[in-house]
């Protein structure tokens, strides 16, 4: 679908060095009209520089950027059509709400009556229609932040960009203001780039989610291709829980798990047998119920640790005779119930072929 279309933010061959070191190389990336896309990682990966490589806060070493067709490489933050919030809201404390959210229209010398239209129209939005005469001392956080949002989007930017504007904020917060930012992004249609470390924020919030590691990236997809999918070991490491396992390719789609042979695995075309590879399957996806010995991929494995985690159990298992194998399950509460599950008992485990990945190399 993006492909018949042409992007509305392009970022190519980016790099940006402070001194030798390149917090990022050689980025490309095309972002395209009202989506919100997510730049997830770990700290020091080079998410917030190259937001503020595109915002024009940190001009980039090498590398151009376009906005709209418009090549905005070189230009100054105030020459590019962008609202932007932070993650400490950055509001003047000597302002009112309503004077907060108005500067920039002010700096354009609007007319007075226009301002205040507008607004009163964003503080709505935000759900603030009263709070316009207080001053930021006198907000929690989550409120100082729909202010934040409100400011940035007075002017109607092409893009909105937000820099971990929820991580200051406490669990209950950030998940109602979470919510709350989507549906605003979506009621509007602004083109957005969201900065987190929080892989739920960005399966959440994000229609595409670019994972980012040392300055480079390493997957850009949807939440669920991510998920599902992930290119490498890092990512799907980073983004929920994960086993990793050491295996041999075995030839013919199989791979040879210590002394359990399993088959139909994707990624194992092109590996020689006998080529040492790394399994990875999510603990959710291991299945237990109405598994009969004998079917594809199943074998006994005995329970040595059971964790309750209130809507589910994570329980780590054992191959059975293989010492050295094992990896975690998450099993509804139900299950647990009805098949007795418990530590030291045998159970007849199946690992689905589609949502086993492997990787070449432990």
């Amino acid at each position: 679908m993006n492909e018949a279309r042409a992007p509305y933010l392009k970022v190519e061959n980016v790099t940006k060095k402070f001194g030798d070191f390149a917090a990022i190389k050689d980025i490309c990336l095309e972002v395209f009209e009202s989506e919100f896309v997510c730049f997830l990682g770990p700290s020091g990966c080079g998410k917030t520089t190259l937001l503020r490589a595109i915002a024009g806060l940190d001009i980039q070493t090498s590398g151009r950027i376009e906005q709209a067709g418009r090549d905005i490489s070189n230009l100054p933050p105030t020459e590019r059509d962008f609202g932007i919030v932070f993650q400490s809201y950055a509001l003047f404390p000597n302002l009112t709400v309503f004077k907060n959210v108005a500067y920039g229209l002010e700096n354009r010398k609007m007319a007075k009556a226009d301002i205040t239209a507008r607004v009163d129209e964003l503080l709505q939005l935000v759900g603030m229609p009263d709070q316009g005469p207080k001053y930021p001392a006198q907000l929690s956080g989550g409120q100082q932040q729909r202010v934040a949002l409100a400011r940035a989007l007075a002017t109607s930017p092409g893009l909105l960009l937000l820099d971990e504007p929820l991580s200051a904020l406490d669990a209950k917060v950030r998940l109602r203001l979470r919510h709350e930012i989507k549906e605003l992004q979506r009621q509007l249609g602004v083109t957005t780039i969201m900065v987190t470390h929080d892989q739920e924020e960005a399966l959440t919030m994000a229609d595409r989610i670019v994972v980012m590691n040392e300055g480079v990236i390493d997957q850009v997809g949807t939440p669920l291709e991510i998920y599902r999918r992930p290119a490498s070991p890092f990512v799907a490491d980073f983004i929920g829980a994960m086993n990793f396992l050491s295996a041999v390719a075995g030839g013919d789609g199989t791979v040879r798990l210590h002394g359990v042979e399993l088959s139909a695995i994707e990624g194992t075309d092109g590996l020689d047998e006998g080529t040492a590879v790394t399994l990875c399957l999510r603990p959710e996806d291991i299945v237990t119920r109405a598994v009969e010995s004998g079917a594809p991929n199943a074998f006994e494995a005995t329970v040595a640790d059971l964790e309750f985690l209130g809507s589910f159990y994570r329980a780590s298992l054992t191959a059975k005779g293989v010492e050295n194998t094992r990896f975690q399950a998450d099993f509804s509460v139900n299950l647990v119930r009805d098949l007795g599950i418990e530590v030291g008992k045998t159970l007849t485990v199946a690992f689905p072929a589609d949502r086993i990945r492997v990787f070449a190399g432990t």
